[in-house]
């Protein structure tokens, strides 16, 4: 995503910014879906004490896990760069 000259543009730096915003907030949503997925019967059943911490250390780890995971996954494929929307068609009419 970097020019020729070392510098990045305005433009680039917005376009950066954005798509960091993208992945922390799509993150969070997905870590929340997960985590109420996860513990929710721990949180709206009663259950034994020990499937209710199960649940809530299961479902706190694995939204975290993903949390990175989503961050990371975003932010590489916007470092690639633009993807084809059709492999192996070159030009435009093609």
């Amino acid at each position: 995503m970097e020019n020729s000259g070392g510098r990045r543009t305005q433009a680039e730096r917005d376009a950066i910014t954005v798509e960091i915003g993208y992945a922390l907030a799509s993150a969070a949503i997905l870590a929340a879906l997960v985590f109420g997925a996860v513990s929710g019967p721990a949180l709206l059943f009663d259950l034994a004490p020990g499937a209710e911490d199960l649940l809530l250390m299961a479902g706190s780890g694995l939204a975290v896990i993903l949390f990175f995971v989503r961050v990371v996954s975003v932010l590489v494929r916007f470092q690639r760069g633009p993807q084809p929307s059709q492999p192996g068609r070159t030009k435009p009419d093609s």
